[in-house]
């Protein structure tokens, strides 16, 4: 039982300093971040197998982690010079259609792992490449050269109007009331639309969004 509660409390300890830290994905992550998150998850685990230790010796580590990092944030945000120690700064290994091989050894890539990176991105050769970089978060941004980017409407001379992400009005049967005036809409109307498919009760859908038009995107439960 008191595993039980010192991993309950370190659980909470850990989600609430990820929480502080923001809310980048573990893919985006900065070098630092990355070695704090993980120095984080380490510290969490000792406290809840030894049962000797005292739980105040792994929350407090825990959070001069998370400190730590804020204050770096602040830093990077301030000093263009930390920024550089902190998170380095982005690499260019294509330029003009060409590798740029001696900072592809610099940085111990392979031309492999370029070549993968650009067919995860919808191309096949480097010759339809004007740039690409390597980020300070170790993802690739790739520059396509102008005759290989994807049609758009303003190269078509088309004025569409701008559409927004629908409104999630309903989940798992539960309403979001306060998603209802973002989407422009009452509960009222909301009714209504769903009379027509012969609900009665917000349990009975999975899901449901409305767009700017005012047209639903409607799951209806199975059960």
């Amino acid at each position: 039982m008191t595993v039980f509660i010192r991993t309950v409390i370190f659980y909470v300890c850990v989600v609430t300093a990820m929480r502080i830290m923001g809310k980048r994905q573990l893919g985006e992550l900065q070098p630092s971040e990355f070695v704090i998150a993980l120095m984080i998850s380490e510290i969490a685990t000792i406290p809840i197998d030894k049962t000797d230790i005292p739980i105040l010796h792994g929350i407090i580590p825990i959070f001069a982690l998370v400190l730590l990092e804020f204050l770096c944030s602040i830093l990077v945000i301030k000093s263009e010079k930390a920024r550089r120690i902190i998170t380095g700064s982005p690499v260019q290994i294509i330029k003009d259609g060409k590798l740029m091989m001696k900072r592809l050894t610099s940085l111990r890539i392979c031309i492999d792992d370029v070549m993968e990176q650009l067919r995860l991105a919808g191309y096949s050769s480097i010759s339809q490449i004007d740039s690409a970089i390597i980020e300070t978060n170790g993802q690739l941004s790739v520059v396509p050269k102008e005759e290989e980017r994807p049609l758009t409407c303003k190269d078509m001379n088309l004025s569409p109007p701008q559409t927004h992400v629908p409104h999630t009005i309903i989940s798992d049967g539960v309403l979001r009331r306060n998603n209802l005036d973002g989407a422009g809409v009452t509960e009222k109307w909301l009714k209504k639309k769903l009379a027509r498919y012969n609900i009665t009760d917000y349990s009975q859908v999975d899901f449901l969004s409305v767009t700017d038009e005012k047209e639903l995107v409607l799951q209806i439960s199975e059960q």
